[in-house]
């Protein structure tokens, strides 16, 4: 069965954030995943994984101006300074915390903007983002994300992003594919699950249409789930849904698969 990592930005919103940590392990949880870490102190962090034996699976580098609307500086032209620093925060907290991997956002193409224009300045940061986390030994994953969600986010496809990491030409960057998305953009998930494993950096799931548990809508799970498994894939899925109640009773899903 494959290892579920908790979403600790969407699940357990009933509780604080530093508390979700607990609530996760608490609930047979053995690693987190969030959006940003960095309105808090990697050290405070660090501990709460320590004190309930939690693996940092990932988290977004920084988004640009997230308040504002911004949602990833990778492809836009003109915040390249920003970018690398963007990915130096990156690296010092996933020093700290543990994780080998971590998302980078490409950000909205402005209506009217120059595409290429934008997918050259995509290329070259994301050039640099994977050299420069190599020295550590960590991987960059890239996410195509819907635009019924995110309206005007860059990257919105599967075979878009494998482009993309195919002419960057780096080991250590991979696709983040989240079944949610993918779903709502394109479809057709296992045939991309085959196609495409061995791009895949990361895996994240939910419920279509509504973002839910993974247990009813669209998406035949248990379905895929075992696809995943005789695929090969070893590493984390991400449960980056919005509870339709409790947190805690709704993971009747996980327990129905493991019984």
């Amino acid at each position: 069965m494959p290892r579920f990592a908790a979403n600790l930005s969407m699940l357990y919103p009933e509780h604080d954030f530093l508390d979700r940590f607990a609530a996760a392990a608490a609930d047979g949880f053995k690693a987190v995943e969030y959006l940003f870490p960095y309105d808090y102190p990697a050290a405070e962090l660090k501990a709460r994984l320590d004190d309930y034996g939690l693996v940092q699976v990932l988290f977004n580098a920084p988004p640009g101006n997230w308040a504002t609307g911004e949602r990833g500086l990778a492809s836009l032209p003109g915040r390249e300074a920003e970018f690398r620093d963007s990915i130096a925060r990156a690296l010092d907290y996933a020093a700290a915390l543990g994780n080998d991997r971590f998302h980078v956002m490409a950000g909205l193409l402005p209506s009217g903007a120059d595409r290429a224009a934008h997918r050259e300045v995509y290329l070259q940061n994301l050039t640099y983002a994977t050299q420069e986390v190599a020295k550590s030994g960590l991987t960059v994953v890239i996410e195509p994300i819907n635009t019924r969600d995110m309206p005007g986010f860059f990257l919105n496809r599967q075979d878009e992003a494998q482009a993309i990491c195919s002419e960057v030409g780096a080991a250590n960057l991979k696709v983040q594919f989240d079944c949610y998305h993918c779903q709502i953009v394109e479809g057709d998930i296992s045939a991309k699950l085959r196609r495409y494993i061995t791009g895949i950096g990361h895996i994240q799931i939910a419920g279509v249409p509504d973002r839910h548990e993974p247990d009813s809508g669209e998406i035949n799970y248990p379905y895929l789930f075992q696809l995943i498994d005789e695929l090969g894939y070893t590493g984390w899925i991400g449960c980056e849904y919005r509870p339709r109640g409790n947190t805690s009773e709704g993971l009747a899903w996980i327990r129905h698969l493991s019984a």
